[in-house]
């Protein structure tokens, strides 16, 4: 089996090193040789850097031919099958890629470093955003995403030596949760005005010149650089309308996370240049100054960089300099000592979702429903198991239970359906009947003391409720 034989494999795979922000990388042992700085002051490409680059390009001249060892095209097929996804333009799934592969693995190979292989098109398509609008992604043949995830992988580790401390979004071992950590740190030591930038419709606005120049600066193989400008101008599928791309690395592809880094990286040496306090994760940048003067003036500033330098929009309407504790980032507010708080719009989304699991005439049992919410709330608090936030945790806890109450009184359907329901938790007869005959509304009676007390917290953690209270105070303890 072909798998079988790659694992076997025992070929070394040489992976591209980038100089770094303070020295240059040997490609091979991964050692720093020479100190070298990338902007002097006046904000000029020092000639050091540009030299270390040189010696770079010397050394990557067959990057193509790493990404296409044995080696690397297994660890590609392992990553590429435990993402899934849907097909692309061509119909082909994850599961057909096996057999494909070994029928013609070595033919792809041979295109690829020849030259002569042509990307196919992306399959768009429109999934809405969390706070409206909708945002466009791109689904590339399976094929496609296999060849991107190797050449990925050659590239990630020598440009991770030079990306940002304060960079965090699609980078290993770096997540949303030291974002937050390092936001947190700057508004502790003072810093509570945040330049909050929204790139306007990054991932669709980049410009292919502009990065390309930035991929020729350190990769000296013209043939990994062809094939990474061939998917940059793959056409697109939309609604069964063809059309070609002439800007943009859109989302989806495993190549994009990287290449977005690669664009965005200029503009956080730029930042750190300036000495400024920031934190980005992927297009979200968060500047934190001690005053809104100084705020307003970094905000001008680089505004001005990111429109004319890096050929990117800034949204206006949506730019601002702000509180911390006004700000939503990764669904997180930063109080003023620092700590983590819950933001009104990660609020009102998790109500949302939560009302659409738990409407009354959804047609499935109450036990049904407590499973799917089960795993949506654990989830959820997961990720915001940070946030100060037990007074709303406390509220909405409430809320989900009286909302909970109300499904299981409407199942009961009629009045003796009721009085059965709560002569079963223990209730007394002529409080049933009270309850079953009164001309309340569902959602009233779900409120009453009688029901609240037959459908208590101990109840519901009898039929298996996720308690939010419960696991939050165990979470923080």
């Amino acid at each position: 089996m072909l798998v079988k034989a790659m694992e076997k494999a025992k070929v070394k795979t040489r992976v591209a090193s980038i100089p770094s922000r303070v020295g240059t990388v040997n490609l091979f042992t991964g050692q720093q040789t020479v100190s070298v700085v990338h902007r002097e002051k006046r904000g000029k490409v020092s000639q050091s850097w540009l030299s270390a680059c040189a010696a770079e390009r010397a050394l990557t001249k067959d990057l193509l031919g790493a990404a296409m060892q044995p080696v690397n095209l297994l660890r590609a097929y392992r990553r590429v099958m435990s993402n899934a996804g849907s097909a692309g333009v061509d119909g082909m799934t994850v599961r057909d890629l096996k057999l494909w592969m070994r029928k013609n693995l070595m033919t792809l190979s041979e295109g690829i470093c020849s030259g002569i292989y042509k990307p196919q098109g992306v399959r768009m398509v429109e999934i809405p955003k969390p706070n409206g609008g909708k945002r466009q992604l791109g689904i590339p043949t399976v094929i496609d995403r296999l060849i991107q995830q190797s050449i990925h992988q050659v590239m990630s580790p020598g440009y991770e030596r030079v990306f940002s401390d304060h960079s965090y979004g699609f980078r290993p071992k770096r997540g949303a949760h030291d974002a937050l950590a390092q936001a947190s740190k700057f508004v502790s030591e003072g810093k509570g005005y945040v330049v909050d930038l929204d790139l306007e419709k990054f991932f669709d606005e980049v410009n292919h010149d502009r990065l390309m120049k930035l991929l020729s600066t350190r990769i000296g193989d013209k043939r990994m650089l062809l094939l990474i400008r061939k998917y940059l101008q793959a056409g697109i599928m939309q609604d069964g309308i063809a059309g070609q791309r002439i800007k943009g690395t859109p989302q989806g592809s495993p190549l994009s996370p990287l290449l977005s880094n690669i664009v965005l990286d200029e503009l956080d040496k730029e930042l750190e240049r300036r000495g400024l306090s920031y934190v980005r994760y992927a297009d979200d940048i968060k500047i934190f100054c001690g005053s809104k003067i100084a705020a307003f003036r970094v905000k001008q500033k680089i505004t001005q960089y990111i429109t004319t330098v890096l050929k990117l929009k800034v949204n206006e309407q949506k730019s601002e300099v702000r509180r911390s504790h006004e700000l939503n980032f990764l669904g997180h507010s930063i109080l003023k000592d620092g700590g983590l708080g819950l933001s009104k719009q990660s609020e009102d989304r998790l109500m949302k979702r939560a009302r659409a699991m738990t409407k009354r005439n959804k047609g499935i049992s109450l036990e049904v429903m407590l499973k799917q919410l089960y795993s949506f709330l654990q989830g959820w608090l997961q990720y915001f198991r940070y946030a100060l936030m037990k007074k709303k945790i406390e509220r909405i806890d409430g809320w989900l239970r009286r909302r909970l109450r109300c499904v299981r009184l409407k199942q009961c359907k009629r009045a003796i359906g009721i009085v059965r329901w709560l002569r079963k938790l223990g209730m007394e007869t002529k409080r049933c009947w009270l309850i079953a005959l009164s001309g309340k509304g569902w959602w009233r009676l779900s409120n009453t003391p009688a029901v609240s007390e037959a459908m208590s917290i101990q109840w519901f953690r009898s039929v298996g409720y996720y308690s939010l209270s419960d696991h939050y105070a165990r979470l923080r303890s």
